[in-house]
């Protein structure tokens, strides 16, 4: 039996940091933050980390100008995708956002077809009919009805599907380029959006909080934006992306278990069987990719 290496523990420490933003990030809004000044200001933040720590370690942010519409492409979806995680959050439960993330392969998958970038076995499909049935059930288990609970269950699968379109775009930029500048470029370019639509809730957000709300808060920045990346792409480095997406898989539900603890939220029979659903369909979306993404999975 192979014991556990270094290499794993980053790994499991970059899903577990990724795991805990969901129920960090609804907790930051049960106490005042408002979501788009949270995320505009949490966003400079770890810009400006990504800024000195790539050129630190590059000198240089320079890329081809026939890559810059790849990179612009690229701050697009990651504004969409923060906009989305935010209010998917602020309108529904940590729970509902943490399962339905879990979709993110499939609509990966989905993409490459409408994009023809790769054909697609039966067993892609299966997944994906076991996924989205998982879907239904969670919906109707987080607020009994899609009339009830539409919008934050929308903005939680806007959210996956996002993240996945960001995965497909820079793939083909992370052949040329490091990690990190690709970061550095795509929160600078993302944020320049989500910083002018934020103005209206930037001049009314109170910034009286306590103590663990600004702990909250740095550790929104530090651990799941800037941290993770580097432990991610340095293990990935090491033992390549295949068992580094083993890791990746557990997500979803280490951010379920964190929002039962931490926020003290339930998950009905519905919600539970929709989430083995999910599970069961991105087992089956692994099965046949052959090389699974290597970009983080958290926000």
């Amino acid at each position: 039996m192979r014991r556990p290496s270094p290499v794993d523990g980053m790994l499991l420490g970059t899903v577990l940091l990724w795991a805990l933003n969901v129920t960090v990030t609804k907790y930051m809004f049960l106490h005042g933050w408002q979501p788009l000044a949270y995320a505009s200001i949490r966003y400079f933040a770890a810009t400006a980390l990504f800024w000195i720590f790539t050129y630190r370690r590059e000198r240089s942010f320079r890329i081809e100008r026939g890559d810059l519409p790849l990179v612009v492409l690229a701050g697009i979806l990651i504004f969409l995708n923060q906009l989305c995680f935010v209010y998917g959050l602020k309108l529904g439960a940590a729970t509902t956002m943490a399962l339905l993330l879990g979709t993110t392969p499939v609509f990966v998958g989905l993409v490459t077809i409408v994009l023809r970038l790769e054909h697609l076995p039966r067993q892609f499909w299966l997944g994906a009919a076991l996924t989205f049935s998982g879907v239904m059930l969670i919906t109707l288990g987080s607020g009994g009805s899609f009339a009830s609970n539409g919008p934050a269950d929308l903005l939680c699968l806007a959210t996956a599907l996002s993240w996945g379109c960001y995965t497909i775009v820079i793939a083909n930029l992370m052949q040329r380029y490091s990690p990190f500048r690709i970061s550095a470029l795509v929160l600078a370019i993302g944020w320049i959006p989500l910083v002018l639509v934020s103005i209206p809730q930037l001049s009314t957000q109170e910034f009286s909080f306590g103590p663990k709300v600004w702990l909250g808060f740095a550790y929104a920045v530090v651990g799941p934006l800037f941290l993770t990346n580097i432990l991610w792409f340095t293990a990935i480095d090491r033992v390549g992306p295949a068992r580094a997406a083993l890791f990746g898989n557990a997500q979803p539900f280490f951010a379920v278990v964190f929002a039962l603890i931490l926020l003290s939220e339930s998950l009905s029979a519905f919600e539970i069987a929709g989430g083995v659903l999910v599970a069961a369909g991105i087992a089956l979306e692994r099965m046949w990719r052959r090389q699974p993404a290597t970009v983080p999975t958290g926000d």
